[in-house]
């Protein structure tokens, strides 16, 4: 069994029969058994503290790119990527192991927390952190559910030997539970804390919201999105910049978020993290970059798509664009951690802004073979501070903002065919933010007016691309939409190569940055294939993708060990 607690058998046999594995964590006594634990309030805050650790909120997505079409790694693919996905993938196994392993935490203190009770602890504290329970719980099989299809579903205590027997359950029986869950969540929490950041009641409306959402559930979207909004104690961030910066640590914009800290060593960003989305003149690698097809997913600032806006100008990508692309991606020729950023190949230098003179440019690739083998940088979450204590960073992980629930109340709603003025005003909050305008303000920004479901849908699904870019939400939207067949088909495109040619062929010629405007589908995503026939672009690689990745395996152990466990199809 030592070789085999990974899997969900030991984490729902062992660690809920013969006590909780994780007691071991939690307990800072080695004399304290699960026999007497969960007896007290602090021990029952130690347990559901545990939730809360990032372990169990990982994004989709390897060390390399978010698996979406908005990030590359230089010519490099992922499994996913590839279609060549499988049991064996370690992304896979640490979805599913953390999933459970959340899972067997808030059973424990949903059964055991009448001890506690039993032994006159505060009842409303108590109760409070049950709440919580039951909101990890049903995120965590939220989360399963959409990612393997039907999975076990287990709330009690099992032995080892049923635990070995566990079968998959249909998702959307589960999916009732996960409601379930999370409606004693909203019932049983505060709406907010005092100065702490743990699960509220809003946190558990937002998770029902998009899970509802992302299974197709758009009633039960809205409805809970429209909850969270009537709440009243969210708001946007009046920068959409400085919300992503790590010295922002709490905002109202904020439903949901893991703090993390470099002075306690708490879940901080590595240098290796840092370094991999830094420009190379500020001392990082430039290796995981934003995508082209990003660039071109910006409207422009007359809110049309660049294939269809006269204000696009090819050469001057970042000119007359959603103020959110200069925020999430660095411009060209301006300054940005110290430097002024040039892709360029003609650029073999470049100002140094904080000493007035100029220095080689170490991100142009006809200087650095390894610069950004597109031309560009994320920007967005990134400032100077970066550079500080060895280039590791604290910014908070945020999952869950206020911005994401106005746009999935929208989506919900257009889904449904319900297309009125409060689907209008959630889009144009969002919107008229990014322009720092009041929204109320309409000659001011490119609001948005109420048109047909398809073109309802279309501007909807660019928004959120262009609101929620590197926040790791793509994946999810690419899976729901069923646009993953579409857009993970199509090839990387980055600037021609070797530099020199880049430069005589595309800069010298006057074709810099893009040789002409790639078309722009019903989707919003780019096709840069007519440039790609001008030979003035380079190919980086060619994604490819199986229908059967639209659900991912059950990890290989699972089936190994447990007859009653089947495998989804084409795995």
């Amino acid at each position: 069994m030592k070789k085999l607690f990974v899997n969900i058998a030991v984490w729902t046999g062992v660690c809920l029969s013969v006590g909780s594995c994780h007691d071991l964590d939690l307990n800072p006594l080695s004399s304290g058994s699960t026999e007497n634990w969960y007896s007290t309030t602090t021990e029952i805050q130690m347990a559901v503290n545990k939730m809360y650790n990032s372990t169990y909120w990982r994004p989709e997505g390897d060390n390399q790119t978010d698996w979406s079409d908005d990030a590359v790694y230089r010519e490099s693919l992922t499994e996913f990527e590839n279609a060549t996905i499988n049991s064996e993938n370690w992304i896979v196994g640490l979805y599913w192991r953390t999933g459970f392993q959340m899972v067997s935490y808030a059973n424990s203190v949903i059964n055991k927390y009448q001890r506690a009770l039993d032994k006159g602890a505060n009842q409303a504290e108590v109760m409070s952190y049950v709440g919580e329970a039951k909101f990890f719980r049903g995120v965590a099989y939220g989360r399963l559910i959409s990612r393997f299809g039907d999975v076990p579903y287990i709330t009690e205590e099992v032995d080892v030997e049923a635990g070995l027997k566990v079968g998959r359950t249909d998702k959307n029986e589960i999916l009732k539970h996960v409601y379930a869950d999370l409606d004693s969540a909203i019932r049983l929490l505060p709406v907010s804390y005092a100065g702490n950041q743990r699960a509220t009641k809003g946190a558990a409306l937002a998770f029902k919201a998009r899970i509802a959402l992302y299974m197709g559930d758009y009633r039960v979207a809205a409805e809970a999105a429209k909850k969270v909004i009537d709440l009243g104690v969210y708001a946007l961030e009046p920068s959409y910049r400085e919300l992503f910066l790590q010295k922002t640590k709490t905002s109202k914009e904020f439903i949901f978020i893991l703090p993390r800290s470099i002075s306690m060593g708490i879940d901080i960003l590595s240098s290796n993290t840092v370094k991999n989305r830094m420009v190379r003149n500020a001392g990082g690698w430039a290796a995981t970059d934003p995508s082209w097809d990003l660039l071109a997913a910006y409207t422009c600032t007359d809110g049309l798509p660049i294939d269809e806006s006269p204000l696009f100008d090819s050469h001057n990508p970042f000119k007359n664009r959603d103020p959110r692309c200069s925020e999430t991606l660095v411009p060209f020729n301006e300054p940005f951690l110290g430097y002024i950023y040039s892709p360029s190949p003609a650029d073999v230098e470049v100002l140094n802004v904080n000493t007035g003179k100029k220095e080689y440019n170490n991100d142009t690739r006809i200087n650095k073979q390894y610069a950004s083998f597109n031309g560009l940088a994320w920007k967005k979450g990134i400032d100077e501070s970066w550079m500080d204590n060895g280039y590791t960073a604290e910014n908070p992980q945020i999952v869950m903002r206020y911005a994401d629930v106005l746009l999935m109340y929208a989506e919900a709603k257009i889904e449904l065919g319900e297309i009125d003025q409060s689907v209008i005003d959630a889009m144009n909050t969002v919107r008229a933010r990014a322009y720092g305008v009041d929204k109320a303000n309409v000659s001011s920004y490119p609001a948005f007016t109420i048109l047909p479901q398809k073109d309802m849908r279309k501007q909807l699904r660019m928004e959120r691309r262009m609101e929620l870019a590197g926040e790791n939400l793509r994946f999810s939207d690419l899976m729901r939409w069923r646009l993953s067949e579409v857009v993970m088909n199509k090839k990387q495109y980055g600037m021609l190569y070797p530099a020199t040619e880049c430069l005589e062929k595309v800069v010298n010629a006057g074709h810099w940055f893009w040789p002409s405007t790639p078309d722009i589908d019903e989707n919003g995503c780019a096709d840069f294939t007519k440039l790609e026939n001008t030979g003035l672009i380079q190919v980086l690689s060619q994604r490819r993708w199986d229908d059967r990745q639209y659900l991912w395996p059950i990890p290989a152990k699972e089936i190994q060990i447990n007859g009653n466990m089947t495998q989804n199809k084409g795995y």
